[in-house]
């Protein structure tokens, strides 16, 4: 059985995609990139301004599943530079300073909407 979630604090799909999916323990979120959830549009800055947004979001649709991130047992980091990792990884690592989950990160050739970072998770319940 699986239960879709969903909230105005993080940006609406722009697809055919849920917010997070919940199934067999898991909540699964789908990557998020830097979109304002007032406006479902682009916000304007840096790396580091994107890579905040981008959790922020994340940590929007967990609290809304009831769960926080220290539930969080995986996240996939998708780059458009590795020459960003550093500044990414200093912002990211702001939001899991105890007991960080495991994790992937990759540079891509392309991301939505030109953005610098996507970022997607898995936490357990």
């Amino acid at each position: 059985m699986q239960k879709r979630v969903t909230t105005d604090r993080a940006p609406q799909p722009i697809g055919p995609y849920s917010q997070a999916v919940i199934a067999g323990g898991f909540l699964f979120t789908s990557g998020q990139i830097a979109l304002d959830p007032k406006t479902n549009q682009l916000i304007s800055g840096d790396v580091e301004a994107q890579t905040a947004r981008v959790m922020d979001n994340l940590m929007a649709v967990l609290d809304q599943a009831a769960l926080a991130a220290s539930h969080v047992v995986k996240t996939t980091i998708y780059l458009s530079s590795m020459d960003d990792f550093p500044r990414v990884n200093a912002v990211y690592g702001r939001y899991f300073e105890k007991d960080p989950p495991a994790r992937s990160t990759v540079e891509v050739s392309r991301l939505p909407l030109g953005v610098a970072v996507e970022i997607d998770l898995v936490a357990v319940f």
